[in-house]
């Protein structure tokens, strides 16, 4: 399909833009695959994939030959990496630029879904830190967790708000990430039906859309932090002219990514792109000079505290009457359970981190909380019915029973279909597949009841 001849016509001016070979890019060339592992899970790629390159501006990023059918790998069910265009990835470079990773962090990842940046984010921040990640639309909400509850970290959230009731949280976040919603041209090329809905007049709410975000959540944000803007869009509105209305309305600083690695970013083909009016520093990814998707990128400091900070309440730590019972049952299910904290709601229970605490309560207080820590179960008699958000985490101590399958096997319990292996302790037992959890079955005498949420199930068979 041609592109908008309204898009090139836009672009002509714009630093970097090659017409003749932006243009034979999208029309012949294969967009390329790329994941990111998770360091949590696995120091190296599975064998069964077959990697090319690396990704030059990311830790944990890897281009594949080919894409393979996903959907029937259970080591992508079982989190242990993220399918991830390669450009986005630029987050991390951006990140390590502008912030000490050593540091506990607050971060604030606005517009989420589906997770991969969030999932990126949570790869780089200590134990200590704190991930919110945000999706204003409640089944994309439900995606997020999703891919945040296979990632397995403790510290990460999910809040299912719109942008405005950030503003509540008065100068909280040390960190915003804002990957703003936008008309999505630089997928063209991934997404060809794209082009039938793009039109100027979808860019100018976009970029209408950008600014409203931007300035509702803009308090959320302490003076000194850094606000990380993306989008995965070409066009100069939702790009550069965002980059001088956040210098002009929101009086942020404009920070140069490059600076220092200039012979590197034009090693990678990154074009460093300023803003007409106040020069404000930005990055473009042109799919025929990057192995990549089409990206923007750029940072800001805060420079004003013109905020109300947000109540910080006093915490005392708080123990229900059968704390001692809960803990000799939680204990049997969590590794170093002395580390964490719990709280129940609605008679399910969730792990968290117990510096987290006050913040638990501030997010509480003011935003929808979607996910809190690690949702471990519910107790029933004198066990735990176990949730399959704390089989996919990395808090199983080593005596929990594990029922490991064969690929044929891992599919059928991906789809949840009938299966019976030779052995099995009776009970409950993590299913695995090559040592990575993939869920929760209760194996009896006759039979084996699987418990893999019906909503995540495979639903079609391999060819």
């Amino acid at each position: 399909m041609p592109l908008p001849q309204a898009l090139l016509d836009s672009l002509s001016q714009v630093k970097g833009f090659q017409h003749d070979s932006f243009v034979k890019t999208h029309l012949l060339a294969d967009s390329p695959t790329s994941i990111r592992i998770n360091p949590s899970k696995i120091a190296t790629l599975p064998p069964s994939l077959q990697i090319a390159d690396p990704v030059q501006w990311s830790r944990y990023g890897h281009y594949l030959v080919e894409r393979p059918i996903f959907t029937f790998d259970p080591l992508f069910h079982a989190g242990t990496y993220y399918v991830q265009e390669a450009s986005s990835m630029f987050l991390e470079f951006a990140l390590r630029k502008t912030v000490d990773l050593e540091n506990d962090l607050r971060i604030l990842d606005l517009c989420a879904a589906p997770g991969g940046k969030s999932t990126l984010i949570a790869s780089l921040i200590t134990d200590g830190s704190l991930l919110v990640s945000n999706e204003v639309i409640r089944s994309r909400a439900n995606i997020l967790v999703d891919n945040l509850s296979k990632w397995g970290q403790i510290n990460t959230y999910v809040t299912n708000n719109d942008p405005k009731e950030f503003a509540r949280l008065g100068g909280y976040f040390d960190v915003m990430v804002v990957d703003a919603p936008c008309s999505g041209s630089g997928l063209f090329r991934r997404d060809p039906e794209a082009v039938e809905e793009w039109s100027l007049d979808n860019v100018t709410l976009c970029y209408q859309r950008q600014q409203r975000i931007l300035a509702d959540a803009w308090d959320s944000l302490k003076e000194g932090g850094i606000l990380l803007y993306s989008t995965c869009s070409y066009s100069k509105s939702e790009n550069e002219d965002i980059l001088d209305w956040v210098v002009d309305k929101l009086e942020a600083k404009s920070i140069n990514l490059g600076k220092g690695d200039e012979q590197s970013l034009q090693k990678w083909g990154v074009v460093g792109t300023e803003s007409d009016k106040y020069g404000a520093y930005g990055f473009r990814f042109f799919p025929d000079q990057v192995k990549g998707e089409g990206f923007f990128i750029s940072a800001f400091q805060k420079t004003t505290a013109d905020y109300q900070p947000v109540a910080r309440p006093r915490v005392k730590p708080q123990r229900t009457k059968s704390f001692r019972m809960e803990k000799s049952i939680f204990e049997q299910w969590v590794k170093n359970l002395d580390n964490y904290s719990w709280f129940d709601k609605n008679d399910s229970f969730f792990l968290f981190n117990p510096s987290h605490e006050q913040d638990l309560k501030i997010l509480q207080s003011n935003l929808y909380i979607r996910k809190a820590g690690i949702l471990l179960g519910k107790i029933g008699g004198k066990d735990l019915i176990p949730e399959h958000e704390l089989a996919l985490s990395t808090l199983l101590p080593k005596h929990i029973p594990t029922l490991s399958l064969q690929i044929d096997q891992a599919i059928s319990y991906l789809r949840r279909d009938d299966f019976m292996p030779e052995t099995a302790t009776k009970g409950w037992c993590a299913v695995t597949f090559e040592g990575h959890q993939l869920g929760w079955a209760k194996v009896l005498s006759n039979r084996i009841n699987n418990y893999y949420p019906k909503e995540l199930r495979i639903m079609s068979r391999p060819s």
